[in-house]
């Protein structure tokens, strides 16, 4: 389930990029900065112990934290845009390629499908095993 929620919270910050590429002031005033999801892996509290060796147990992976980024802003020469600099006809937009997070769009979900169709397994696997132990 961590997985789960670790995908689809990297599929909501890549949808906000997308979204976000063309705009020119948000709320602070100044361009929207791509963020990214940093995942980190977890070891469960308990360790597995075979045959007497001490082994890593299990491990989850959770959202660490979501970072901005800190490219520049891209410049584009556009005069009549009403957030164009008044001086120089440049207006700031985000440094976000559209492309790319279209990839990372499909990794991710990917990566859900992925950690769903494992959930789906264990579920109809210990399912079976119920339905062995009342023969």
């Amino acid at each position: 389930m961590a997985a789960l929620n670790a995908e689809r919270m990297r599929l909501d910050i890549v949808g906000q990029n997308i979204s976000n590429a063309n705009i020119s002031k948000g709320l602070d005033g100044k361009p929207y900065q791509r963020q990214q999801v940093i995942f980190e892996s977890v070891l469960r509290d308990q360790e597995r112990t075979l045959g007497g060796i001490s082994g890593e147990g299990p491990q989850m992976v959770r959202v660490a934290r979501v970072e901005k980024d800190s490219t520049p802003p891209r410049m584009i020469y556009n005069p009549s845009h009403p957030q164009a600099d008044k001086r120089t006809g440049f207006v700031a937009l985000p440094d976000i390629n559209v492309h790319g997070e279209m990839v990372d769009l499909m990794a991710a979900g990917r990566a859900f499908e992925a950690n769903l169709a494992v959930i789906k397994t264990s579920r109809t696997l210990a399912m079976q095993s119920l339905q062995i132990g009342k023969r």
